[in-house]
C-alpha cells in the first residue's frame, strides 16, 4: 500500500522533542544558538519523521529590508525529514506550518535560505510558493566535530558571559581543533502570510 502524506500528522512541539532528530537528519547537525519561536514535528503514527524550527532571524537587522517591525518577520531555521518519505512530504509539512502561523500569530513574512555549499537551490521553497530574492553575500562558518557553526557563535553571550558552547568552540579554534571555512552565498526566499 502506498503511503500518502495525508496520513501524517503535524504537531507543534517543544524544541527538546526534536533536537536529537534535527541533529541526526539536518545537514548542519546542530541547533545551538538558534532562537526557537515555533517548533513542529511531523509524525507517521507515533514516529517522528520530520522536524521544523521557526525562530528569530539569524542576522541582525536583516528584518529592516523586508518588514516595518522585527516581530513581523520570522525565519524558517531548520527543516528536515527522514529519507524514506513520499514525494511532497516537505511541501505538505511547510504548508501546514504556514497555515498554522497565519492563523495563530501576527507574523507577516517568513524568510528562509537554501545553502549553496550543500548544492541546495531552494526547490522545496519554490514548491511551497516562496518568492526568490537572490543570493546573500559570501561568508564563513566554523567547523568543529563535523558540525557547522555560524562564525558569530564564538561571540554568543548570556548575561554578559560567553555561553558554554561558545566558549568551547572558541577554545577549540584557539587550539586548532576547529577551523573556519569560506562559504558561498545562500539563496534567499520569502513567503508572505
Amino acid at each position: 500500500m502506498k503511503i500518502s502524506v495525508k496520513n501524517f500528522n503535524v504537531m507543534i512541539c517543544d524544541r527538546q522533542e526534536i533536537k536529537n532528530f534535527i541533529e541526526t537528519w539536518h545537514y548542519s547537525k546542530n541547533i545551538n544558538g538558534l532562537h526557537s519561536s515555533y517548533c513542529f514535528k511531523l509524525l507517521d503514527k507515533e514516529k517522528i519523521i520530520g522536524a521544523m524550527i521557526y525562530g528569530k532571524i539569524g542576522m541582525a537587522n536583516v528584518w529592516k529590508k523586508y518588514v516595518e517591525k522585527e516581530e513581523d518577520l520570522i525565519e524558517l531555521r531548520r527543516l528536515c525529514c527522514i529519507d524514506e518519505t513520499p514525494k511532497n512530504t516537505e511541501s505538505y509539512f511547510i504548508g501546514f506550518t504556514l497555515r498554522w502561523l497565519k492563523k495563530n500569530t501576527k507574523i507577516k513574512k517568513i524568510i528562509s535560505y537554501a545553502d549553496t555549499n550543500y548544492s541546495h537551490t531552494g526547490t522545496i521553497y519554490k514548491a511551497s510558493n516562496f518568492k526568490y530574492l537572490g543570493l546573500t553575500n559570501k561568508g564563513r562558518v566554523i567547523i568543529y566535530n563535523n558540525k557547522l557553526y555560524h562564525d558569530k557563535t564564538i561571540r554568543t553571550k548570556y548575561n554578559g558571559k560567553l555561553k558554554p558552547y561558545a566558549a568551547k568552540i572558541k577554545t577549540a579554534l584557539e587550539k586548532g581543533l576547529a577551523y573556519y571555512k569560506q562559504t558561498t552565498g545562500k539563496h534567499i526566499y520569502i513567503y508572505e502570510l
